[in-house]
């Protein structure tokens, strides 16, 4: 890649007059060696999968494995539908698809990892409100993919992604970052305001623990995944108004990083700490897990 830091990309950007989706594919076509048109048609697969999880989520009646979860994404898209929400009905769409997706991992269904299956609600959640919000086609909404790649890829070999290195904010932050950056750039802003989105986005997760209930990726993961959503579209209407975050983006990452690194083992993925070593939450883990607990 032509670039290592979101500061590179918006460079590379700029001077080429060409938006950050456009970078990636490039980039992505020279890395691989591949078309231009096989590059998208990947891209579309993994958009496919995501407009299915989606709908399957708010179509069927689904329940996790453990039983812990399902059913929260319908009854959040009833709702919306009703048109009284104190969000709006566009952003409490988002989080009922995000919702949706991640009700779908939990049930072991085929999701995109967008960076991870701990937050693979949040792109798709945002896609999908953005498709009926701004009118937008399937290849418009694709594109808007690699705009979230290419964050994606800098804060994977900048940062962390994962939950056991880096805490949640490595996972949801970075989604919704990821997610914030696609959104202003599907909504006709530059790549400047693009990054910004994800600056603004990612810093107000800073600190997120991972800590699932039982060890399994559903409390509080689905609803972290809901909460995303909101966050990057408040995120991408933020940089549209043209607010900048004073810390720069890549400088965020960094803290994010740092972060991750003093954090607790205990809240990092090992359901030792946070919500995870909660009465309540110690109690559900007994009744998952029985005597496998005990014999431990």
């Amino acid at each position: 890649m032509r670039f290592k830091v979101l500061a590179e990309l918006v460079e590379l950007a700029e001077k080429e007059n060409k938006p950050i989706y456009e970078i990636m594919i490039e980039e992505h076509v020279t890395e691989t060696g591949e078309t231009r048109e096989k590059v998208i048609a990947h891209m579309t697969e993994s958009f496919d999968v995501m407009m299915a999880s989606v709908e399957r989520g708010l179509k069927e009646d689904i329940r996790s494995f453990s039983g812990l979860t399902g059913g929260d994404a319908k009854r959040v898209y009833e709702y919306a539908q009703k048109g009284k929400t104190l969000l709006g009905k566009q952003a409490t769409e988002a989080m009922a698809m995000a919702l949706s997706t991640s009700e779908v991992n939990a049930a072991m269904g085929l999701v995109v990892a967008t960076p991870t299956a701990g937050s693979c609600g949040i792109l798709p959640g945002v896609l999908s409100s953005l498709r009926g919000s701004l009118g937008l086609e399937k290849e418009q909404l694709v594109l808007g993919m690699f705009t979230a790649a290419a964050v994606g890829y800098v804060v994977a070999n900048n940062a962390s992604i994962s939950g056991a290195g880096g805490g949640c904010q490595a996972e949801v932050g970075s989604a919704t970052a990821m997610a914030a950056a696609a959104a202003v750039e599907l909504a006709g802003g530059t790549p400047s305001e693009a990054i910004q989105a994800a600056g603004l986005a990612l810093k107000n997760l800073l600190g997120l623990v991972c800590d699932p209930v039982a060890g399994l990726v559903e409390i509080p993961c689905i609803i972290r995944n809901g909460f995303g959503s909101v966050l990057a579209l408040a995120g991408a209407d933020m940089a549209l108004a043209g607010v900048r975050s004073v810390i720069p983006p890549d400088e965020v990452i960094m803290a994010m990083y740092n972060i991750g690194k003093v954090m607790p083992v205990e809240l990092r993925e090992t359901a030792m700490g946070g919500l995870a070593d909660t009465p309540t939450a110690r109690k559900l883990e007994r009744q998952i897990y029985g005597n496998e607990l005990n014999e431990a």
